[in-house]
């Protein structure tokens, strides 16, 4: 590949160490939050490499356009995760975007294609054994977002300084030779009313599929990674990448599971490199 073909900020996959592949038919990755000290570029830049499916979805707030209105932050890793998903539609990967609420703006490209990526208001996925999925973000179903947008603002300005004093505890942790620890997921987990929250979220959403006539949906929003049956109805929530790490993917045989990056990667590692194992010299 000639340096004038590449991408600015693409290194390109000639110049990548060869790794483990995550094959797959289909994946979903949402609320990535591009425009965030928050965002985990390096860790999904990494699983992108890895990637390799017929068809990935993009489930909204890629993008975060309110961080981006209060303060311009756009670091290169940013950029490269970009350029890398364009990079993918141009070599035959088809990739579909569903704007959620913190990139919005791009719902007034809807039915448009940017650089090889379909700009859609929803989606259908249809799986390998015939499942059909409805994909939306799932902001249609938070009733702050749509009744109380201040309040929105207001949680998700909150929401940052929380993940701010995360980044500065896991920095003392890592020191301590201790593991990262999602502060924020261990209170929404917690907090009575958050539970409640994410449990009538999954509920609405399903029941939206159900009246649909469709067999499961596919969204994100909550940053809370789950796929379980409501009521006879699939939900898959494919979480974040600023906490969780995850997405979802479809096996070639139609099955559906919730990949936690950090815990694929690092056994993938491990199958390479037992512990303990010697060091020929």
């Amino acid at each position: 590949m000639r340096r004038d073909d590449m991408d600015p900020g693409d290194t390109g996959d000639a110049t990548e160490p060869p790794g483990p592949k995550l094959r797959v038919r289909t994946a979903w990755i949402s609320d990535i939050h591009l425009g965030t000290p928050g965002c985990q570029a390096v860790q999904l830049l990494d699983f992108l490499r890895a990637l390799e499916c017929e068809t990935l979805y993009l489930v909204g707030d890629i993008i975060d356009g309110w961080q981006l209105r209060r303060s311009w932050y756009w670091p290169q890793a940013h950029n490269d995760v970009v350029q890398k998903l364009l990079r993918k539609a141009r070599k035959g990967t088809r990739v579909v975007f569903v704007p959620g609420n913190h990139d919005e703006f791009a719902r007034k490209y809807v039915e448009h294609n940017f650089g090889g990526v379909d700009v859609v208001d929803e989606a259908i996925h249809t799986t390998a054994d015939g499942r059909a999925l409805w994909i939306t973000h799932g902001d249609l179903f938070d009733g702050v977002i749509q009744y109380a947008k201040w309040l929105a603002y207001l949680g998700d300005t909150a929401y940052e300084f929380l993940l701010k004093l995360n980044r500065h505890l896991n920095s003392l942790r890592a020191r301590m030779g201790l593991p990262y620890w999602s502060l924020s997921k261990y209170l929404k987990l917690k907090v009575k009313r958050a539970v409640s929250y994410i449990g009538d979220f999954e509920v609405a959403v399903a029941r939206e599929a159900r009246r649909r006539g469709l067999q499961g949906v596919v969204c994100g929003h909550i940053h809370h990674a789950e796929m379980r049956d409501i009521d006879g109805v699939l939900y898959a929530n494919d979480g974040d990448w600023v906490e969780s790490l995850t997405a979802l993917v479809e096996h070639a045989d139609g099955r559906l599971e919730v990949v936690d990056w950090v815990a694929w990667s690092g056994a993938q590692a491990e199958a390479e490199f037992p512990v303990g194992a010697g060091v020929l010299t």
